[in-house]
């Protein structure tokens, strides 16, 4: 069974966008993308229902884009220390 890809909430507005504003094809922008065409249409029923502002994210994104803030911070403390000791 092959694992289902995630992806960000940047991505899919940006391609929900093409659908909206420039009237691609569901069909034509799944292709490109590589993805199923029903992938695309849920999100698409989830930006009429939520907008841009409120679109959800998947849960394992939230979650690893909290841990990528979480050691960014860090990495600068350990910079901050680094400098410090330099000094």
């Amino acid at each position: 069974m092959q694992k289902s890809k995630k992806y960000d909430k940047e991505f899919k507005i940006n391609h929900l966008k093409l659908y909206k504003e420039r009237g691609k094809h569901l069909d034509e922008i799944a292709n490109n993308l590589g993805i199923l065409k029903s992938t695309l249409y849920i999100s698409v029923q989830k930006y009429k229902k939520y907008g841009e502002d409120n679109f959800p994210v998947s849960t394992s994104i939230k979650v690893c884009n909290k841990e990528v803030h979480h050691l960014h911070k860090e990495l600068a403390n350990v910079k901050q220390e680094e400098n410090f000791k330099k000094q």
